[in-house]
């Protein structure tokens, strides 16, 4: 499988330069190709293909007084625009069409210079290397001094440029896994495990409110890294609305905010990975609950679940379980698992969220709601087992699950 590998880029000002241009050639070439197509479906025309738009668009108009500093940047670069603008339209059919899974997504719209993120890629035909130095020499940009928190295990296939909203540059280099080395990093293991999320536990005696609990009784305490920085988030906030708009004063403040913000990212994005490859190495099978993460996002709960970052977490498990051979299985959300006793199977009813012990009126069982839950998520997903070996419930069968990838950047280093 492919996974990107993401390292901090230290470019000079030259280079910062230089970056900047590179991201507003590749900026015109998509709104130009998104443009052409439009002009050609108002008219009623077939739309241009790749091929006439590279023509057009990059190799004559190079040659214009308009176009003519196209040519200051790598020719990759403009071309790899090309083909962006290419995926985001195929994109669009095909979600209208109802082949591609996921939300809907709308056509493509226009790229400003405003925007909070500007990437550029370059594929292996475009020449850039590693230096001996460790550098990372790109084409018509120069050697941009890297931070390597580790070494890459194999070749990459191409790289991407990112500058994000908070004015750090990152590289993002694709490389292709190696199923033998990943299989002796994760031998196998007979261990499973269930886990309930959620967000209105009590407090552990650490202090920490816990946002899973396992079914073999382990609560996690979540950091809530946004409401720990909801104060210095709130202060830089209202120092960027005093500020007036268009000032370098404004534009200095914005940037402080979304330093503030992307703080508060990266640590919950480490947490994230450090919990997920610690249950993915110790477990080879793992239920989890399939969560309409955005219709609770759209409760008053919204700011805990966005702290809690659960979709995230999620994904980290999917695409980390088929690197290493584990198995991950999400049960559908309408389970009733925090109704169901665990011990003799009898459902007894909902329950308000205050209500974190209930005793089992079939059996009698005292359960603690969450660790019940977890208990139930497991059996319903057929990795619980008998004392003779065989599933508690077979049966059960796995919600579908999306295609794992990268979507998004940064997401940090995706090999943790």
């Amino acid at each position: 499988m492919q996974l990107r590998y993401a390292f901090r880029l230290y470019p000079d000002v030259a280079q910062q330069a230089a970056l900047a241009r590179a991201f507003g050639c590749a900026r015109v070439v998509f709104n130009d190709a998104v443009r052409a197509r439009e002009d050609a479906r108002k008219a009623g025309l077939p739309f241009p293909t790749a091929g006439q738009l590279s023509t057009r668009l990059i190799t004559q108009a190079k040659r214009t007084a308009g176009r003519s500093w196209l040519g200051e940047v790598s020719a990759v670069v403009l071309q790899q625009s090309l083909r962006d603008a290419e995926a985001a339209y195929r994109n669009f059919f095909a979600s209208l069409t109802g082949t591609r899974k996921g939300p809907k997504v709308g056509p493509p719209r226009f790229k400003s210079r405003k925007d909070t993120r500007q990437s550029i890629r370059f594929t292996a035909n475009a020449r850039w290397n590693i230096t001996g130095s460790g550098r990372l020499s790109l084409p018509k940009i120069g050697a941009v001094q890297v931070k390597w928190s580790r070494t890459l295990p194999t070749t990459p296939t191409s790289v991407t440029v990112v500058k994000d909203a908070a004015g750090r540059f990152f590289a993002s280099f694709v490389i292709d896994t190696d199923p033998a080395a990943d299989a002796a990093r994760m031998p196998q293991t007979d261990r499973t495990i269930g886990i309930d999320l959620g967000l209105t536990l009590p407090q552990t005696p650490s202090g920490g409110t816990p946002i899973a609990v396992l079914s073999d009784g382990t609560k996690i305490d979540s950091p809530r890294f946004l409401r720990r920085a909801e104060k210095k988030l709130r202060k830089a906030q209202q120092e960027l609305s005093r500020k007036q708009k268009g000032s370098k004063n404004r534009a200095r403040a914005r940037l402080k905010v979304a330093r503030a913000h992307a703080k508060v990212t990266d640590a919950r994005r480490e947490f994230h990975h450090q919990l997920s490859a610690k249950l993915i190495s110790e477990n080879q099978g793992i239920a989890v609950e399939d969560l309409s993460v955005a219709g609770l996002a759209r409760t008053k709960l919204a700011k805990s679940v966005h702290d809690a970052g659960w979709a995230q977490f999620i994904s980290m498990l999917e695409y980390k379980a088929e690197r290493y051979g584990r198995t991950l299985v999400r049960i559908g959300r309408f389970i009733p698992t925090s109704q169901t006793c665990s011990t003799c199977g009898a459902v007894d009813g909902p329950k308000p969220l205050n209500v974190r012990e209930w005793t089992c009126s079939a059996c009698g069982t005292v359960h603690d709601r969450d660790h019940n839950a977890a208990l139930n998520v497991k059996t319903a997903a057929g990795l619980a087992v008998s004392a003779c070996g065989a599933p508690v419930r077979p049966g059960a069968i796995p919600a579908q699950r999306e295609e794992t990838g990268s979507h998004g950047f940064p997401t940090g280093n995706r090999a943790a």
